[in-house]
């Protein structure tokens, strides 16, 4: 399907710009080791990511996807997790290949640039600002800046009402079947990268305008743009 040429990119974090998981993995690994449990892996824990830290502790305790921890396990491992995520936002996590050279040439072509995800805003500056990021966005949505996260469109929504961009001249760029829904219902077009955290399902299966391999292919597309 071919895009309508947007005025406004917003840019989810976690499997779309960032690789995140080796940091997330080595904290939920060293989280279990404080409870006296057993270490989960980076591999599990890919499988994991993608709708909050509070989400990725409740299936670490439960190893279960869809798992739900007893309520007194889960109030003592969330503050082990936030203190051990605290000091490491970013000492193992990357960049994707060809996601500065996309997220410059954006900036460069004139488009309004944004951040909505749904990590902390606690973890969020701090990852976007040491991987070099966080001065391109005019507008940084993180998890907890609403009363709703993404799939809810609210995040959405509201980046577009406050750099006064109608969502039909909006693009979403994600990785997950949260950022298409999230998309869709806010009335966004929505480009999703063929790698990154959705649970091991082909995001192409939730049907996005575009699915793409690299950043770098955001420039073909927008200058193919209607």
């Amino acid at each position: 399907m071919s895009l309508k040429k947007p005025e406004m990119v917003l840019f989810d974090i976690d499997g779309t710009l960032v690789d995140s998981v080796p940091d997330l993995a080595f904290c939920v690994d060293a989280m279990m080791a404080e409870l006296g449990m057993p270490n989960r892996g980076e591999a599990a824990v890919r499988q994991w990511v993608g709708n909050g830290v509070e989400r990725l502790v409740q299936r670490a305790l439960t190893d279960d996807l869809d798992g739900m921890p007893d309520e007194d396990l889960f109030a003592r491992a969330m503050p082990v997790f936030n203190r051990l995520y605290a000091d490491n936002t970013a000492k193992r996590s990357l960049l994707y290949p060809g996601v500065m050279e996309g997220v410059q040439y954006v900036r460069s072509a004139g488009y309004r640039l944004g951040a909505v995800t749904n990590k902390a805003a606690q973890f969020t500056i701090p990852l976007l600002t040491d991987l070099g990021l966080h001065d391109y966005f005019e507008i940084i949505v993180s998890g907890d800046t609403l009363a709703e996260k993404k799939p809810s469109p609210l995040p959405l929504q509201y980046a577009a009402s406050r750099l006064g961009v109608a969502p039909e001249h909006s693009l979403m760029v994600g990785d997950s079947k949260s950022d298409v829904k999230a998309a869709r219902a806010a009335g966004f077009q929505i480009v999703c990268m063929s790698y990154g955290y959705n649970h091991g399902e082909d995001i192409r299966d939730y049907e996005p305008d575009a699915v793409i391999d690299s950043m770098t292919e955001l420039r073909g597309l927008l200058e193919q743009a209607g």
